[in-house]
């Protein structure tokens, strides 16, 4: 295991641990109760046109569950499988996936680290908000990915806009409030480590062990896609934020999130 995942790794399980008990409290009262919660508007209308119903479902870096778990649910899957480099996250997700008696397993792996075990078995994959940006290698990611997808499988990202790998959010170095879509980093790629914690999953600010992370312009992304036998068949963007790192500028015209659609050769 690569020495930056092994030590974001350990970052995540000890956010995890120290994780204020609202996180995750609302997974079986919504799950139960909501139409695709845990996704945003323009996802849910996206998922709700493709096919789910009896389908296998793969979600990478799949954190608590949630997500998958809401899709499995309401499309009426037959199984879904997350995968997530946090021992604690996945052994939590198993353990809601259980209390709400649905068809979900949850599995603790370095996504690099995914053998055969799991080729053509996915439907629909989904990734969401925050997962490309802890690999290093963009085309090395998809060629997971790729190989666990079935042919004519579709895949659906729900992401940060690269865009946004230029702006500073607040609390960063050069963040300025009067000129909050000043671009003060390389667009092309940059490497990021820290040890200010994961503040949305614990409330608190604390000296974290180091989080690495990668920002990827969008060619690195579609280009991942395509060496990997993965089609693009579709591209929205929206000017809103979907992190919680640049709402300051939320609805201001810079794009600030997309839904990047994909189909297996």
């Amino acid at each position: 295991m690569e020495n930056y995942i092994k030590g974001n790794k350990e970052a995540w399980e000890e956010a995890f641990d120290q994780r204020d008990a609202s996180w995750g409290a609302d997974i079986v009262e919504r799950i139960s109760n909501e139409d695709y919660p845990f996704f945003n508007e323009d996802t849910k209308e996206v998922l709700k046109t493709i096919d789910t119903e009896g389908k296998v479902i793969g979600q990478f870096c799949c954190n608590n569950g949630r997500e998958l778990m809401s899709l499995v649910k309401c499309g009426k899957a037959k199984k879904g499988i997350g995968f997530d480099i946090a021992e604690n996250q996945v052994a939590f997700a198993n353990e809601k996936a259980k209390e709400l008696n649905l068809p979900c397993e949850f599995v603790a792996v370095n996504i690099y680290d995914i053998d055969d075990t799991y080729k053509d078995m996915f439907d629909i994959v989904i990734i969401t908000i925050g997962a490309l940006c802890w690999f290093d290698d963009l085309d090395k990611f998809f060629a997971i990915i790729g190989k666990t997808m079935k042919k004519d499988a579709v895949i659906v990202i729900n992401e940060q806009h690269p865009c946004t790998n230029m702006l500073a959010s607040e609390g960063d170095e050069g963040y300025n409030e009067d000129h909050k879509k000043d671009c003060l980093f390389n667009y092309f790629g940059h490497e990021w480590k820290g040890n200010g914690g994961m503040y949305y999953m614990t409330q608190k600010c604390y000296e974290s062990k180091t989080f690495t992370d990668y920002s990827h312009p969008m060619s690195q992304i579609i280009t991942g896609m395509c060496n990997n036998g993965i089609v693009i068949t579709g591209l929205k963007e929206f000017d809103y934020d979907i992190g919680a790192g640049f709402s300051a500028v939320d609805n201001t015209g810079y794009p600030l999130s997309m839904i990047l659609l994909g189909k297996k050769e």
